[in-house]
């Protein structure tokens, strides 16, 4: 028996006894994408985190934990902020509502126009079935914001942060994991798990194995390192304009690489350790999601030094103009620009 097929049967049993083995990128990527943020951070960035490298890294699997199968309530709210089926949204031209709930009511909208012309589309215009990765992530992002604001203000004031430093570190596990997920890209694509857009004119696999192929069995099979991504990875920048657009763009790279992977599945080697190809695939997506992760915490702790703009904008206020009274809020402006950058800087 092959090394490889042992490891997928290996990986599959064990799945019943661990289900986070069957987690996106599995524990090593997600371990690894996690510590190369946190020990690529910059000087001048919240390197307070360094010392919960560990923990953040080792909890870098948690929120998969949350969508177990016997937790109900978790898993229908925790489950979609783990995948983005960007196809399934075309509809919407790329203008991705800038609220979850308009998000939610945009596609009943759309569920309504269609279901009695393509009932079939009808059934997965819904979260489950398009995705909401990029909300998990901003939304995470900005509960780190608000933390990390506090910190500067305690600092200020000479008081002791160390709390709070841990609670940074728990929310950069959270959005870390939904940030792994987007640099996978079958997470970011109907065609997740096996090739699901009606034109399949190169053949490719209808299976469900090459999901887990790629990001459990081809990266242990390799033995990623957080090395591996240091050596990889561009020097910190300041993600600059709006969060949720960065979000977004960085989903949409990520997506472009779905056919690589299939490509390499149909040549036979995905889960070949010794091939050139399929490993630089492992590096590019783990080094961009580590990269990613790590400049959102840079940008995060520069942001949150800054005065609020939103400090007397109130989205639920009924006298906000952009108030919709079907969300009960007004959508999300954009990110605040970040304060005496060098221009030269991303």
């Amino acid at each position: 028996m092959k090394k490889s097929v042992r490891n997928v049967a290996f990986i599959t049993a064990l799945a019943f006894i661990y289900p986070q083995l069957a987690c996106p990128w599995a524990w090593r990527g997600h371990e690894v994408i996690d510590a190369a943020a946190v020990d690529g951070l910059p000087a001048d960035g919240p390197v307070f985190l360094k010392k919960y490298r560990d923990y953040i890294s080792h909890s870098a699997s948690v929120p998969d934990n949350w969508r177990d199968e016997n937790g109900l309530f978790s898993r229908i709210e925790e489950d979609p902020n783990h995948g983005w089926f960007k196809e399934r949204l075309d509809f919407m031209h790329g203008n991705y509502p800038r609220s979850r709930y308009e998000f939610v009511i945009e596609l009943y909208q759309h569920y309504e126009v269609i279901r009695k012309t393509d009932p079939d589309a009808a059934n997965y215009m819904n979260v489950r079935w398009t995705g909401t990765l990029p909300y998990a992530a901003v939304e995470t992002y900005e509960h780190m914001v608000a933390e990390m604001r506090r910190i500067h203000t305690l600092q200020k004031a000479g008081k002791d942060t160390s709390d709070l430093e841990q609670t940074v570190a728990f929310l950069v596990y959270w959005m870390g994991h939904y940030i792994g997920d987007g640099s996978e890209p079958l997470h970011d694509t109907v065609n997740a798990n096996g090739w699901k857009l009606p034109s399949n004119p190169n053949g490719y696999t209808t299976g469900t194995n090459i999901h887990e192929n790629f990001e459990n069995v081809l990266v242990n099979n390799m033995k990623l390192s957080e090395q591996d991504l240091l050596t990889r990875m561009p020097a910190p920048g300041h993600l600059r304009g709006d969060v949720f657009d960065n979000i977004i763009a960085f989903l949409d790279k990520s997506a472009s690489r779905q056919e690589d992977i299939y490509k390499l599945d149909k040549a036979g080697v995905l889960m070949d350790a010794s091939n050139a190809k399929s490993r630089d695939m492992v590096y590019t997506c783990a080094t961009d999601g580590a990269t990613m992760l790590r400049d959102l915490i840079y940008r995060a702790w520069l942001e949150s030094a800054q005065p609020n703009p939103n400090a007397d904008k109130s989205p639920v206020s009924v006298k906000n103009p952009r108030y919709n009274p079907e969300t009960g809020s007004a959508p999300a402006t954009r990110s605040p620009e970040l304060l005496n950058l060098p221009k030269d800087t991303k």
